[in-house]
């Protein structure tokens, strides 16, 4: 083995360690087998035919974020609790008069189901707030206690790295049931079973638009246990880990 070999392998030894390092850093991982720390629904169920399966998950994000001044609402997992689970408020279902459970993933009708409702819960929701997707990752649509682990209030990280935290009625949410009647197919008023149905109304709560708000002389974001349970939007920049499929 020659000299110049012999320098190559440890120039690239160097580099990769000295990467490793930098990425520790400025970067933070949860990783999980894609458990809960709770039982879960006795799925398959009825509204929800899938089957748990567990998974490597591995979630990264910023140690520093930054807050811009514009949100996005580019990330379905917007982000993962302490214990690695992939928090997804929003669903993939889209009412669809023509399919006879009226939804389907066509998004033609402008209207996106929730999961969690004002008076009900659809798609096998459990317990906890949570169900499986078609390919039996377990993930949360609204919080629970069983989150506040060891009596903390941070529950998990959103996607740009702010963390989020749970305090059961402590802050209220600036989205609201819009008034009236919906103008699209199934029409009648707006009760809260479509995404659409609410608005957000800027100081109508204490929370801004991503359901955050400085608390502690820190940014952060907060679940609520009304609509939108979860940051749907981000402010900062939000790791690709939370833009690709799980």
């Amino acid at each position: 083995m020659n000299n110049k070999i012999i320098f190559l392998i440890l120039f690239f030894f160097v580099f990769n360690l000295n990467h490793s390092k930098l990425y520790s850093l400025e970067q933070k991982c949860i990783s999980s087998n894609g458990v809960p720390n709770h039982e879960i629904g006795d799925f398959p169920t009825r509204g929800n035919p899938n089957k748990f399966k567990e998974r490597n998950l591995k979630f990264c994000f910023t140690k520093n974020p930054k807050k811009t001044n514009t949100n996005k609402y580019i990330a379905a997992t917007v982000g993962v609790t302490l214990t690695g689970i992939p928090i997804r408020p929003g669903t993939a279902a889209w009412y669809d008069k023509n399919s006879p459970k009226k939804h389907s993933q066509d998004k033609s009708s402008g209207l996106n189901l929730e999961a969690i409702r004002p008076f009900e819960k659809i798609l096998g929701i459990d317990k906890y707030n949570g169900h499986l997707d078609f390919r039996g990752l377990y993930h949360y649509h609204k919080p629970n206690t069983a989150l506040l682990l060891n009596d903390q209030n941070l529950i998990g990280y959103a996607a740009d790295g702010f963390e989020i935290f749970y305090i059961p009625g402590k802050f209220k949410s600036s989205w609201l049931l819009k008034k009236g009647n919906r103008t699209l197919e199934p029409y009648g008023i707006y009760d809260g079973s479509f995404k659409e149905d609410y608005e957000f109304v800027k100081a109508s709560g204490d929370l801004d638009e991503c359901n955050g708000k400085v608390f502690k002389g820190t940014y952060r974001y907060f679940a609520t246990d009304k609509f939108p349970y979860f940051p749907r939007c981000h402010w900062g920049k939000i790791s690709k880990d939370f833009r690709e499929k799980r």
